[in-house]
């Protein structure tokens, strides 16, 4: 476990030097985030229909989906698909510890170290300094806040566990960019990153609830907009930790099976 604990530490810690990156991440992420709550605004400023999210509601998932982008699996462990194309994944091999538990480690620093340097500001710009049509609103409970928190975990657990899958695929294909961008428009769709998923189709929406990216965004965002009460925390909750076991499981297993012949380039 110590060593585990170590691998995290020492990720988190070298990936919180990239501030540069992440000022550019912020940036970026608010410009499209400003983007999308111009078009939401035009909408609800001329649709009589009503809604399954008001306004406020809608322009809040829009400001946490954009604060939390960096969890989202949309990508692998650039290094790691480094290792497996030069060859190098040999020396991980030799090391006295569980392969697929150290990437796994890897990946939770990956999406929590980017999270943290992006998120605060995001969360300080949406809550305070926009004005009141184009930012954020507040948890209306405190109870509502903390199935937010509580519902983070079990996405981030969501989140590794889809990462290391993509890492692993890079075993078959050498190069990761072919399933790392059919993924990302998979999980940017399927997450409510694009559309929050309260506003699709009642049949695509019942699918999409059902698949674990709706586990990255669209539950923790709907306990913190007060959509999903408290009381059912431990329903949702269970719903992502079962899809984080089932992932985590088919992960160690493909993993394990293509370790059994597996060819290291060059040799």
């Amino acid at each position: 476990m110590r060593a585990y604990l170590s691998i995290i530490k020492i990720r988190f810690i070298l990936l919180l030097q990239y501030r540069m990156a992440a000022i550019a991440g912020v940036c970026t992420q608010f410009f499209f985030g400003m983007v999308r709550v111009m078009v939401f605004y035009a909408f609800y400023s001329t649709t009589t229909n009503k809604a399954p999210l008001t306004y406020s509601q809608a322009i809040t998932y829009i400001w946490i989906g954009q604060a939390l982008f960096s969890m989202v699996p949309w990508n692998g462990d650039s290094e790691i698909q480094n290792l497996i194309r030069t060859g190098d994944i040999s020396y991980e091999l030799l090391r006295p510890i569980n392969l697929y538990d150290q990437w796994f480690c890897r990946a939770f620093a990956l999406r929590t170290a980017p999270t943290i340097l992006r998120a605060i500001p995001m969360f300080i710009i949406a809550l305070f300094l926009l004005p009141k049509d184009y930012g954020m609103m507040f948890p209306p409970t405190v109870s509502a806040f903390m199935g937010w928190v509580i519902t983070i975990f079990g996405a981030l657990m969501i989140s590794c566990t889809i990462t290391n899958i993509i890492n692993i695929c890079t075993l078959w294909s050498i190069s990761g960019d072919g399933i790392t961008r059919l993924l990302s428009a998979i999980v940017t769709f399927s997450s409510g990153m694009i559309v929050p998923l309260p506003l699709f189709p009642d049949w695509l929406k019942k699918i999409l609830e059902l698949l674990p990216f709706s586990g990255l965004i669209d539950i923790p965002i709907k306990f913190y907009i007060g959509d999903i009460p408290i009381n059912e925390i431990y329903k949702y909750f269970s719903f992502q930790i079962a899809w984080a076991i089932i992932l985590y499981v088919f992960g160690q297993w493909l993993l394990n099976r293509k370790l059994k012949d597996i060819i290291v380039q060059g040799g």
